[in-house]
């Protein structure tokens, strides 16, 4: 039989499709962060409330030469044009508006924007530049606390440009290494930046309103002193603010005569792994039409082809799919994938076609590093663990205390791979598989399985220390970790694949495993895992064992303690950095 041939990789889109796709992420990158610059000063400004008025007047001074010269005037109110208009266009080619929850809120949020922001641009900036009114803090917010609708409006405005300012920076950088750990720093300041921002704002307003009544003279009018000024910017402004509404409505309705129209260019039929079948008008990308269906589909990215989670492998009709664009072949030959896997955000099919989807639905970025590797021969490090005499929890306990107890132990088993670079593989009821180096190299790999064998040694005595009386006597748990190729990718039901690993080198992990009953120790560590570490463990016994299957014995390090591994792991990986 002769063998199968890969389908060939489509050749990808054309130059322009490519300069179009790059011009739009830029624009859109580079709109939204001098907007975020902006907002962010802005909103430290009006913190400044909270100390005095006069505050926010000193730190006013500063900023406005920056952003009222005629460079910052083209850099901002451009910025803000670009990215509202670029908002419309991603409202334009959606096909769907079925997305999950942080998108639609991103969404509405950014197009409610101008709505709000319109009035306060006239009403400030525009007026001091063609009415003469004064854009002091004194005035403007004096203005804006004699006008209901306006008092009403600005905090408004100032929620939804913080809200959508958080979800849009944190959706661009929680893939980027190092984004989670500065997260208990920039998170409480993303909360709590606004929050002070609106007391800043009412404490203004209330000192104004003091001094007026205390009789103390303050810059309380803003208004034009020419009536026909102002009237020119008041009409101004409701122009600018229906024509918004107009582009708005012209690409809502427009959406919808597209989706009209659509029905007559045809539609091409998907049928998913898990049994579904369904139909989608041509032009749809496969996301969208899974979307559209209630099919729940992995996208970390959000659909922008940053990530390759919405990733499914072509079962049927890969030959005839139109060619990958350039960010999904430059995604997919980053992770190496194969031909005949395709990223559902990009992907339009015009034909039939039978999909298996190779991400768990609910993946996140906290998980994203462990499932972006499609199926393929990798050196790691595998690691078995299994609690010793599991059966006797359930022998004078109830049901529910030993789920507690169960549920506890892989809580911190759990913590202890993540806070080492391991992944939690495969659970089998009283142990588990964890893979080490699926993002690293061997060496690194061999080291982070070693410091988890120390992390979970400190977490069951932990565990001990704070269930001592319910428990009577200590978990304990035998370690083995190995080191060598495997076959690592995802596996397991269609709905919620995992990633997992196969081959001669898993065996061997789980059969070292038992080595530790047979040798009375914690963790028992193979020859092969050291040497690729590079950590000499000639202080703790060597044995070898003949492993079942294999010509060769297994040589082997038992180690009663895993702490003792502690000194020797970080002296080593501190001369090799």
């Amino acid at each position: 039989m002769p063998p199968m041939r890969r389908p060939s990789r489509p050749r990808p889109a054309s130059r322009s499709r490519r300069s179009q796709s790059r011009t739009v992420r830029a624009l859109r990158l580079a709109s939204g962060l001098v907007i975020a610059v902006y907002a962010v000063a802005h909103l430290v400004n009006h913190a400044l409330g909270v100390f005095s008025i006069d505050a926010q007047e000193a730190l006013l001074d500063v900023l406005r030469p920056v952003w009222w010269s005629w460079p910052g005037t083209i850099l901002l109110y451009g910025a803000f044009i670009v990215h509202g208009l670029l908002g419309l266009y991603a409202l334009w080619r959606r096909q769907t508006l079925r997305m999950p929850a942080w998108e639609l809120v991103q969404l509405v949020l950014g197009l409610s924007v101008p709505l709000l922001l319109i009035p306060h641009v006239f009403a400030t900036r525009v007026s001091a530049d063609i009415a003469g009114t004064d854009a002091t803090y004194h005035a403007v917010i004096a203005g804006i606390f004699r006008n209901t609708g306006a008092m009403v409006r600005q905090p408004i405005l100032v929620i939804i440009v913080a809200i959508h300012l958080a979800i849009g920076l944190h959706y661009w950088l929680r893939l980027r290494d190092g984004y989670r750990r500065s997260l208990r720093v920039v998170y409480p300041i993303a909360v709590m930046l606004p929050v002070v921002a609106l007391l800043g704002f009412y404490g203004a307003g209330i000192q104004l309103r003091t001094a007026k009544a205390n009789g103390t003279p303050e810059a309380d009018d803003s208004a034009a002193s020419d009536p026909q000024a102002a009237a020119t910017v008041a009409t101004r402004a409701e122009l600018a603010l229906w024509s918004y509404v107009a582009l708005l409505v012209a690409v809502a309705g427009g959406r919808a005569a597209r989706r009209m129209l659509s029905t007559r260019r045809g539609a091409y039929r998907i049928r998913h792994a898990s049994g579904r079948e369904i139909t989608a008008p041509i032009g749809y990308t496969l996301l969208e039409a899974l979307r559209d269906a209630g099919i729940e589909h992995a996208s970390v990215c959000g659909g922008r082809a940053r990530c390759t989670t919405c990733r499914v492998r072509v079962d049927e009709g890969a030959a005839v799919l139109p060619p990958p664009t350039p960010l999904e072949l430059a995604a997919l030959t980053r992770i190496r994938a194969e031909r005949d896997v395709r990223l559902a955000c990009q992907l339009r099919p015009a034909r039939d076609l039978r999909i298996t989807p190779l991400v768990p639905p609910h993946v996140t970025a906290a998980t994203i590093d462990a499932v972006r590797m499609p199926g393929r021969e990798r050196s790691v490090a595998v690691m078995f663990v299994d609690m010793r005499e599991s059966s006797r929890l359930g022998e004078h306990r109830m049901p529910y205390d030993v789920f507690f107890i169960l549920n506890r132990f892989f809580a911190e088993l759990a913590s202890a791979l993540r806070d080492t670079g391991g992944y939690y593989s495969t659970f089998n009821g009283d142990g588990l598989m964890a893979l080490y180096g699926t993002a690293t190299d061997l060496r690194q790999g061999c080291r982070d399985a070693m410091r988890g064998a120390i992390a979970i040694a400190e977490r069951l005595s932990r565990i001990g220390a704070m269930l001592a009386a319910d428990l009577g006597e200590p978990l304990r748990v035998g370690i083995s970790i190995h080191a060598g190729v495997a076959i690592v990718g995802t596996m397991g039901p269609p709905a919620t694949p995992l990633l997992s690993a196969l081959g001669d080198t898993v065996n061997v992990a789980a059969r070292l495993e038992a080595e530790t009953k047979v040798r009375g120790c914690m963790l028992v560590i193979s020859e092969a895992c050291a040497t690729a570490a590079d950590i000499d463990l000639g202080a703790f016994p060597r044995h070898t064992v003949q492993i079942r299957g294999r010509s060769e014995p297994v040589t082997y390090h038992a180690i009663a303690d895993p702490a003792a591994l502690a000194t020797l792991v970080t002296r080593n990986t501190a001369i090799a950095r």
